[in-house]
């Protein structure tokens, strides 16, 4: 999830810029990989590449970005808990969180491209994956309660604790790098001088927000999609919790 920095810089390119030559501007402008899941770093970024180009050569604003990216996910998140699940409803709803998340990644991508932001762009950026982050799971319950054919009501209870981990994981994440940045230590982002692993980044893929996004494509087949739904979150709390304890142990040799 990125963080969107809002500009009063100049709303479109210079004149002679092209858009390829925009592009090689955003590649020298990338947060650090150091971290970051493999769906997040392969696919998402770089679909946010193409598309914060595409903004500021339509003149758009970081703010304008996040505010498009929460509409397409409001759209798939809205679908899961109002329409039946079908192959062509998981289909639409994919698709709408992929754009979403794409977006997402597109605005933090622009902002640094207009050459910096303001506080209250990363705020509105953070709120608004806060919400996503936590209503995207009340939608599947939601779903799963009017429309699943389930033997045993007790699988309500997977959403609902997705909801949870995946919220302490996200406030968890947040606390960090602003505890980091307190005491003057380089959030993962800002870390560049560390290679990024990409063993590390696969063994992370199952807590991708990216991830996630493409499994709904499973919801013309429920049993099968509530099945890996669940193997993810079984996966995230195994994360959960073992990042808590290596995160705590960080936080205790920051100096007082």
């Amino acid at each position: 999830m990125s963080a969107v920095l809002d500009t009063p810089a100049p709303p479109g390119p210079g004149p002679a810029e092209t858009f390829g030559q925009t592009l090689a501007r955003l590649g020298g402008a990338q947060k650090g990989a150091l971290g970051a899941p493999a769906y997040s770093r392969f696919v998402n970024r770089r679909m946010g590449r193409f598309l914060a180009a595409a903004a500021y050569h339509a003149g758009l604003t970081p703010n304008a970005v996040t505010g498009i990216s929460a509409a397409f996910s409001a759209t798939g998140i809205a679908l899961l808990a109002l329409v039946a699940p079908s192959w062509p409803l998981g289909v639409a709803v994919a698709a709408c969180l992929v754009v979403g998340y794409a977006l997402d990644s597109a605005d933090g991508q622009l902002a640094r491209l207009r050459g910096g932001g303001s506080p209250a762009g990363e705020w509105l950026d953070h709120m608004v994956d806060a919400a996503k982050a936590s209503s995207l799971h009340l939608a599947v319950a939601i779903g799963l309660y009017r429309f699943g054919d389930l033997d045993a009501r007790a699988w309500l209870l997977v959403p609902l604790a997705y909801c949870v981990v995946d919220g302490v994981l996200y406030f968890g994440t947040m606390l960090n790098d602003a505890l980091r940045a307190q005491h003057g230590v380089p959030i993962r982002s800002q870390q560049r001088g560390e290679r990024a692993g990409v063993l590390r980044s696969l063994l992370v893929l199952p807590t991708d927000y990216g991830l996630l996004c493409c499994v709904f494509v499973l919801l013309g087949a429920p049993a099968l999609f509530l099945s890996v739904y669940t193997l993810l979150l079984v996966a995230m709390t195994a994360f959960l919790a073992l990042a808590s304890v290596k995160w705590f142990r960080e936080m205790g040799r920051l100096p007082r």
